[in-house]
């Protein structure tokens, strides 16, 4: 972390609620506990949030994309000598590391290795043994809330999703809309018009066509894999509205949003992905604004289908990998930390030569995680994720 970045984030400190105590939670349910599930879909680049400054490999395969060393113009903020955070959440995310309420799970995710947005997605929400049959009609949060008798889950999605399906009936609300912009042909009308009436012309006209076929399929791709979820823009907005609702009313949620589909021009320290990284960091610090003392009883936990591959591709982006990292945050964490089996990121510590391999299994994380939090015992846990190891990372 460079000086700069040191004195900014110190002017933002206030801005991140102060603990008023925290409790370890051995057998005994944290009362008043708040849980918020949060899905980013479309497969959220882990190594531009958390970036691993600590790999050499990681910028000789990132020419263009790699957010720089803690030091340097724009370079990550460093949290120790292997993990650092993008800039963009210099003045929300990192502040709640600083205090503690802000931890990462790295190498998470599903065994799950279609890389299909869709398949991969439903595999998590259902939380089920793989290679089974499945139940399409109960969901892993369905049946956490079913064990939870007291507790007054919501989805907050235009449709319940498939995580909350099941046997209780949950409610659901959308806090906004979106609606799919206009396709712009500016550029191309631009550039076709400086070679008309030249021998290059059809050719010009031939390879735009190409292109925009292409990058059609792309952006169809991209949209499509969120599902519907609205984009990080315009999140802070919504994230006010969860905090009043989960303050006053829920206590177990799940919201998901959009737009972490990165193949083209994902940018590096400035550029699509830091704006979205921005837009979302600013309404995860609105969530615990707005939610005051409750923030203390919160934890948060931010998941995506999987990550993306470790090298970047010709279109300066990125494409669909298998390891992610989730965020763990709120009062009621016990942060500052990176957490979970880790290793050094090289070519051959990568899952099938191009992404990371999950070492830390979706649901025995979360398995560990909601048994610190409410309580469970063995029984609980094993309808919630049958067949699953609880972990206990210790995350609250």
């Amino acid at each position: 972390m460079n000086r700069r970045q040191m004195l900014r984030l110190g002017a933002a400190l206030p801005l991140a609620p102060l603990a008023f105590g925290t409790t370890v939670l051995w057998a005994a349910p944290r009362a008043g506990a708040r849980l918020l599930v949060v899905f980013l879909r479309g497969g959220l680049d882990t190594h531009h949030l958390l970036v691993p400054i600590g790999s050499d490999f990681y910028y000789r395969v990132r020419p263009n994309i790699a957010i720089g060393r803690p030091g340097q113009e724009n370079g990550a903020i460093g949290l120790d000598s292997y993990w650092g955070l993008h800039p963009a959440v210099l003045e929300t995310l990192a502040p709640m590391y600083l205090r503690k309420q802000l931890a990462f799970v790295p190498f998470a995710g599903t065994d799950d290795d279609s890389r299909s947005h869709f398949e991969t997605q439903d595999s998590i929400e259902l939380g089920q043994p793989l290679g089974g049959s499945r139940d399409f009609q109960s969901g892993f949060l369905n049946r956490l809330a079913q064990r939870l008798s007291a507790s007054r889950p919501i989805a907050l999605t235009d449709q319940v999703p498939l995580a909350m399906r099941g046997r209780r009936e949950i409610a659901n609300v959308a806090l906004r809309s979106v609606a799919k912009p206009a396709v712009d042909a500016r550029q191309r009308t631009l550039i076709a018009s400086m070679y008309a009436g030249t021998r290059l012309a059809a050719a010009v006209n031939d390879g735009f066509g190409v292109r925009e076929d292409v990058m059609k399929q792309l952006a169809n791709e991209m949209s499509d894999s969120a599902r519907g979820a609205p984009p990080a823009k315009g999140f802070e907005a919504e994230a006010r509205r969860i905090g009043r609702l989960l303050a006053d009313e829920f206590d177990l949620a799940f919201v998901d949003v959009g737009g972490w589909d990165t193949h083209v021009g994902q940018g590096a320290a400035t550029g699509y992905l830091a704006n979205r990284l921005e837009e979302f960091g600013r309404g995860l610090r609105a969530l615990a604004d707005e939610m005051g003392p409750r923030w203390n009883d919160t934890v948060v936990i931010a998941i995506s289908e999987f990550g993306r591959t470790f090298r970047e591709n010709g279109n300066r982006g990125t494409d669909h990998g298998h390891g992610t990292a989730y965020l763990v945050l709120g009062g009621a964490v016990q942060g500052g930390r990176v957490v979970g089996e880790q290793r050094a990121i090289e070519e051959a510590t990568l899952h099938e030569n191009r992404d990371l391999p999950v070492l830390n299994e979706y649901r025995s994380v979360l398995g560990g995680l909601f048994a610190r939090l409410y309580g469970l015992n063995g029984a609980d846990l094993e309808a919630i994720f049958p067949q699953a190891k609880p972990k206990d990372l210790g995350l609250v």
